[in-house]
Formats: structure tokens, sequence, C-alpha cells
């Protein structure tokens, strides 16, 4: 586990990963900030001779994964997975989710 951490962390700017540790009960929550749309805008230089885009630096800096760049897969271990709305704060799911299992453990 201490690997998959390790590569569930790095470069966390760029893929919205991030781990939250529950104070309450001790849990640990995996985040991902997927994003399978096509809508984000592309940016780079611009080639004067060509007039083509060159470089294309806003695939790298997306914050969030695509479905198939996802790492919270039973594959990798995971059983209860949580897909949340737009919008929606992971932050206060979690929180919601942790509440459940305080009271489950009657803390």
């Amino acid at each position: 586990m201490k690997e998959f951490n390790k590569k569930f962390i790095t470069n966390t700017e760029h893929t919205g990963r991030v781990i939250v540790k529950s104070l309450s009960t001790g849990k640990v929550y995996y985040i991902e900030a997927i994003d399978d749309s096509s809508y984000h805008s592309i940016w780079g230089d611009l080639d004067p001779a060509s007039k083509k885009m060159q470089g294309q630096y806003g695939k790298k800096y997306k914050g969030s994964v695509t479905t198939e760049e996802s790492l919270i897969t039973p594959e990798n271990g995971f059983e209860k997975i949580h897909n949340l709305f737009p919008g929606e704060s992971p932050i206060s799911y979690i929180e919601r989710i942790d509440k459940e299992y305080q009271t489950k453990l009657g803390i």
C-alpha cells in the first residue's frame, strides 16, 4: 500500500488526487477528480510560420484524471467506490459517511 500511496499522491496538482484521513475514526479516504469531458481549453505556443498550436500545455495541467487513468478501482483493492455529482464537495461527503461510521462504532 505504501507504493500505491506514493503513486497516488505524485503530481497531485496535475491529477487532483488527495488522501484524507479521519481524525475521529482513523479511516482513510482517497479522492480523485474525474473529468472525461473534451471541452478543456488547450493552450500552448502558436508557431508563427505554420500557424499551428504546439505544446498543448492545457492537457498536462487539468487537475483531474480520466476514468481510464483512475487508480480508484476494484483491481487496486477498493471495495466502496462513490461517484459524486459535479459540484458536490468530496470533503462534505466524507464527513457525512464518516459520521455514519462513527455511529456504527459508538464513538
